[in-house]
């Protein structure tokens, strides 16, 4: 993967997080990406992916700690944006 490819994947990373289709998931996630994603190194890039695949009830319920996240999730970027939010 090129410097052009990976600017590219932040890119729509960050438009993903804009656009989850819940108001309070675009701004928990939009934000988070905004701050952070410019900064990823290829393997966080490929976990927050994967946390964006996952519809936004279960990802804010993860985040909120209402429910466990199952075992294919990406903890370690769960919870950084947990840490970025929970206060």
């Amino acid at each position: 993967m090129n410097k052009q490819d990976i600017e590219n994947w932040r890119k729509r990373l960050i438009f993903r997080s804009d656009h989850r289709g819940t108001k309070e998931m675009d701004i928990i996630m939009g934000k988070f990406a905004r701050e952070n994603v410019p900064h990823f190194t290829v393997d966080e890039l490929g976990a927050y992916d994967e946390l964006l695949k996952e519809n936004d009830p279960n990802l804010y319920n993860w985040i909120i700690d209402k429910e466990q996240p199952p075992a294919n999730i990406p903890l370690e970027m769960l919870n950084k944006i947990k840490a970025t939010y929970i206060k």
